[in-house]
């Protein structure tokens, strides 16, 4: 009697703004191989060629006989209808046929999803949104993404940008945050341009005119700065009215917060209170959870792009 074929393990490519990240997982969703190393930035061929290398270097580490299928998340999307980059906030990926240069490069076929979708996969399948019917996966990062599961789909929409999420203005602004900060792309007043990691910089610079990045920022509200603390308390406001919105629209079971801010203890705590007042419910409680995966919770979810079998 000839044994069933064992599941093959998949791989796993996160292209963020900084780093590159690639995985292979076994089909239990244990790791076998990992490598991170930074992200080529404004060079379109210098991606290409780091990816390559994270490819080849993973196939290497973990054994691999023969070329393995890629799942690949970016900061965007593939156009349905062109086939190429859309909505990348590493603007030099824009307008490129990355899906087919990727597969003429690695000799494969290849899956590529927006990184929030594959975040919010990953969160889904076996993370803190394990068990829940629908997810919304949300990227405080170098950028502001959104991805939506549903009873185990990733929801792309026919245009391939459902969940973009922080390219939609933030709600009930304040006077003093009209007319908005002008965004990338083209916009004032995009939700990235308020809660990302960077937007959180720029907010407190315009405050106080000390230049310092989120992490300083976050280091010396903790240490009890008064100025720092009320950029983050600004933050969280706006933060909150943006997921009240995605609440309004979609009502996930579940909402999954990633990125570097992700780590913001004070989230988790003051976020349900500051969105309650903007929910349409009379109960309007909201579930709001850190990921089980941290910052590899993205490259995981791209590895599961690809079925294990």
């Amino acid at each position: 009697m000839i044994a069933p074929a064992e599941p093959a393990p998949r791989l796993g490519i996160d292209l963020g703004g900084t780093k590159i990240e690639g995985v292979v997982l076994d089909a239990a969703g244990m790791a076998l191989a990992g490598l991170r190393i930074p992200s080529p930035r404004g060079d379109y061929a210098a991606t290409l060629d780091a990816i390559a290398h994270v490819v080849e270097r993973l196939e290497a580490d973990c054994g691999a006989r023969m070329p393995m299928p890629a799942g690949i998340g970016i900061p965007g999307s593939i156009s349905p209808r062109s086939g190429r980059v859309q909505n990348a906030n590493s603007t030099w990926l824009n307008g490129q046929p990355l899906s087919l240069d990727l597969e003429r490069r690695l000799d494969r076929p290849v899956r590529i999803a927006n990184d929030a979708n594959c975040f919010a996969l990953s969160e889904f399948t076996d993370g803190a949104a394990a068990g829940a019917n629908s997810v919304f996966g949300i990227i405080l990062g170098t950028g502001c993404g959104g991805g939506l599961v549903i009873g185990g789909r990733l929801i792309d929409g026919p245009l391939g940008i459902a969940g973009e999420w922080g390219h939609t203005p933030l709600p009930w602004a304040t006077p003093e945050e009209q007319p908005g900060p002008l965004c990338w792309c083209g916009r004032r007043s995009c939700m990235e341009t308020w809660v990302s990691g960077p937007a959180v910089a720029r907010d407190h610079e315009r405050a106080t005119g000390a230049t310092l990045d989120a992490e300083t920022i976050a280091a010396r509200a903790l240490s009890g700065d008064a100025d720092a603390r009320a950029t983050f308390d600004r933050h969280a406001s706006r933060l909150a009215r943006g997921i009240a919105n995605i609440v309004n629209l979609v009502d996930p079971e579940i909402i999954v917060l990633g990125g570097g801010l992700s780590r913001l203890a004070h989230l988790y705590a003051e976020l349900p209170r500051l969105i309650e007042p903007h929910i349409f419910s009379d109960t309007p409680q909201v579930t709001i959870s850190p990921p089980k995966w941290g910052d590899a919770s993205g490259v995981r979810g791209a590895a599961r792009l690809w079925p294990s079998a």
